[in-house]
């Protein structure tokens, strides 16, 4: 790869705990890669116009607020509309199993509950990005 991996990390809706985002966020640029971290309160709107100002590899929500049902399906459906098909939407938080299947279904990436060791996060997306992204 010619560059760092790009990531966005972003707090979607009215969900104000973002301590797990920035710990992430801070793992993620300890393994070299290039982090946006977009702050509280986003819309989908916003996450998806950052992204591709940004132009980056993955997108990471970090939710707590029991939104993600909402969240996800729209941030999926504008990167459709913006063709990012080769973007990678992850994320984590308080997500029931049930759930993560279903937006698995989706075409979310894979979704990391509270506890999930960062050296595995940092690890898919490093593959997800060696495997789709072309830079």
């Amino acid at each position: 790869m010619n560059r760092p991996i790009r990531v966005l990390v972003a707090k979607v809706g009215l969900d104000g705990h973002d301590r797990g985002a920035k710990v992430i966020a801070s793992f993620l640029r300890d393994a070299g890669m290039e982090v946006i971290y977009t702050g509280l309160r986003q819309t989908p709107e916003m996450v998806v116009n950052a992204a591709l100002q940004e132009d980056v590899d993955a997108i990471g929500i970090s939710i707590l607020s029991g939104a993600h049902n909402t969240v996800f399906p729209k941030i999926m459906a504008l990167m459709k509309e913006k063709k990012m098909d080769d973007v990678l939407l992850t994320g984590g938080g308080i997500i029931p199993d049930n759930d993560i299947k279903k937006l698995n279904e989706l075409g979310v990436g894979t979704l990391f509950p509270p506890g999930t060791d960062t050296s595995t996060i940092v690890d898919y997306i490093t593959n997800y990005v060696k495997e789709h992204r072309n830079f």
